[in-house]
């Protein structure tokens, strides 16, 4: 019972990680406009993600710009494009990993082979959420250092926008998944030592119990 409430706690958790990966890896929201000068009154809003920009101007109108080439963008864009593609494929992956070895499934007949296999699903998660988690970092320290560079001027500085904080929240959610998946593998959980029941004592033919039964 407790395994299959690990599995089914930490699917939850990494499915919805999967799906808010997902979501930040397409929002343009990565980096904006930071809004520093003394001047509150801006006409538009400049927004960065890894596929497009849009500019969303003071009236609520918005227009965006597919990126025209990948080999022109910075390294910190097409790295966390690639490590974000890779991670979203992995969640896929290690959810069709994952259910092929739950308790609730019969896939798997062998029950040793789908703790194995559930254990493999989690280490899978964990990969995606690191695979996430890294480009989120990395990005998030170069727009700390550009804002606090002086040579940069303030309407070329940028901030965290709120895709980056999707994917934290969805990296965070797929290694807390992906652990609680591994921990049901462990034999605490799945329980080393079954409860074993004596054997029913049996009447012979002629009404009395089996000598034999006895040492």
């Amino acid at each position: 019972m407790l395994t299959a409430c690990l599995e089914v706690l930490g699917l939850a958790l990494c499915v919805t990680g999967s799906l808010l990966a997902m979501v930040a890896c397409g929002l343009p929201m990565w980096r904006v406009s930071a809004f520093i000068d003394s001047n509150i009154l801006v006409a538009q809003t400049l927004w960065e993600g890894l596929w497009m920009s849009c500019v969303v101007q003071s009236t609520g109108q918005m227009q965006c710009k597919v990126h025209d080439s990948m080999l022109a963008l910075e390294q910190d864009h097409q790295t966390a494009r690639a490590l974000t593609v890779i991670s979203a494929v992995l969640g896929i992956v290690a959810l069709a990993v994952t259910v092929a070895g739950a308790q609730c499934t019969n896939c798997i007949r062998d029950e040793t082979i789908k703790a194995r296999v559930v254990h493999a699903g989690g280490v899978i998660y964990i990969i995606s959420g690191l695979f996430v988690l890294v480009p989120l970092c990395w990005m998030a320290h170069r727009i700390i250092l550009d804002f606090n560079n002086p040579n940069i001027p303030s309407s070329k500085k940028r901030e965290i926008g709120a895709a980056i904080y999707v994917g934290w929240a969805a990296a965070a959610l797929l290694l807390l998944g992906g652990t609680l998946l591994c921990c049901s593998f462990s034999q605490t959980v799945r329980g080393a030592n079954p409860m074993k029941y004596t054997p029913t004592k049996t009447i012979a033919v002629n009404g009395e119990f089996n000598k034999n039964l006895y040492v």
